[in-house]
């Protein structure tokens, strides 16, 4: 059994067109790797040096990683992971 992995629109580029794909890994930074092995590119646009970048969000069954551990969150088979980008913005 994986992790599911879901993608937003945005980086779907980097999946083929998948909404949803599957990793491993012990930690979120596991499965980042993991990840990026699968879909190149796709690490770059989650991580920075500093971890995770700023205006994307990830969940790990709908709680927000930078409050459980960031990058060393632990991760199991059968947990959805959930990539959304900011937003921010609006008219007046």
């Amino acid at each position: 059994m994986a992790i599911e992995v879901r993608i937003p629109t945005i980086l779907r580029t980097y999946t083929g067109g998948a909404k949803a794909v599957d990793a491993t890994g012990a930690t979120l930074e596991e499965l980042i790797g993991d990840l990026e092995s699968r879909h190149p590119g796709l690490k770059d646009r989650l991580v920075d040096d500093a971890g995770l970048r700023r205006f994307v969000n990830v969940y790990l069954n709908d709680e927000d990683v930078r409050f459980l551990g960031g990058l060393g969150t632990p991760v199991a088979d059968g947990d959805t992971v959930t990539v959304l980008p900011a937003v921010a913005g609006g008219a007046r």
